[in-house]
């Protein structure tokens, strides 16, 4: 794998470009996540053609391409925010320039579909990123989240501290991967499949019932990519339901942790939830399955002179 190298922090003013490289997106919810960023005092920028719609995508592969490419090489863009998730960052990778990216070292933010764009530019691009809040729910998100997100970006906070619920294994050290599971498990055999080995991985996911979240689990499982880990914690789960069956989400989560002998914490506050707090994708953290903390120890973004 390339080596890691950190985004440059973003300084106060900065002007923040907003992508939308995967689902179409609402104006009036951009808006109003734009209207958050600029009330922190940063500057946002958006193409006139942000709101194109493709059936399921924002506007052809094209389009999403040149647009996040562009906000890579402006110089007066200092950070990338994904306006949405959805569906579609998995068409436009190979039409990305990953040492563009690199060079550029811009924070790049987003969860969910986005999993696949920070995978991609942690193993093509060796450039960190932030599994984080995105724009679409800006309007929604409690004051907080977006403070704890830019703490991170500008490098002025302690790196954060998450708590869960723990469920043992003891305690462990390593660099944070993972994401959306679904996009987890899509990566596999493609040039950005996820990298685990020493990893403590993280992962999410909404609106998939149990058997369907066994099964990509067992996926990864029979990859290799849960052998070699140092811890696993999972965030929000709690929409993955299926009144067909007994089976529960935590049931179908333990039988697959028990066997690996690591770090295990659940309910983590990220991902599909209010509470969705950032955390930088390749940063160094420690996973206590006794207390339910994550740590990160390091900060993810890189602070100029």
């Amino acid at each position: 794998m390339i080596p890691l190298c950190k985004p440059r922090a973003l300084r106060p003013g900065a002007t923040v470009g907003v992508a939308a490289p995967g689902g179409p997106v609402d104006p009036e919810l951009v808006a109003a996540g734009a209207a958050m960023w600029e009330a922190a005092g940063f500057r946002v920028y958006r193409r006139e053609d942000l709101t194109e719609r493709r059936g399921y995508l924002a506007g052809d592969d094209a389009r999403r391409a040149a647009e996040l490419m562009q906000l890579v090489r402006a110089p007066d863009i200092d950070a990338i925010v994904c306006a949405r998730g959805g569906y579609g960052c998995d068409r436009i990778l190979d039409r990305l320039d990953a040492q563009a990216f690199r060079k550029a070292a811009k924070p790049l933010v987003g969860y969910s579909d986005v999993t696949a764009l920070l995978l991609w530019q942690r193993r093509c691009a060796g450039l960190a990123g932030f599994h984080g809040p995105m724009l679409e729910h800006g309007g929604e998100q409690p004051p907080d989240v977006l403070a704890g997100l830019l703490g991170q970006l500008t490098g002025v906070s302690e790196p954060p501290r998450l708590t869960g619920t723990g469920r043992g294994g003891g305690r462990a050290e390593g660099r944070l991967a993972g994401g959306s599971l679904t996009l987890v498990a899509a990566s596999l055999g493609t040039p950005w499949e996820i990298e685990t080995e020493g990893a403590i991985l993280l992962l999410e996911e909404v609106g998939e019932r149990p058997y369907r979240v066994d099964r990509m689990l067992q996926q990864l499982r029979a990859a290799g990519k849960l052998a070699g880990l140092a811890g696993i914690g999972f965030g929000d789960l709690s929409t993955c339901v299926d009144d067909r069956y007994e089976t529960r989400i935590g049931e179908v989560v333990a039988e697959v942790v028990a066997p690996l002998g690591v770090p295990c914490v659940t309910e983590l506050p990220f991902g599909h939830v209010r509470e969705n707090a950032a955390w930088p994708v390749g940063g160094r953290a420690t996973l206590d399955g006794s207390t339910g903390e994550l740590t990160v120890l390091e900060r993810g973004v890189e602070r100029q002179p």
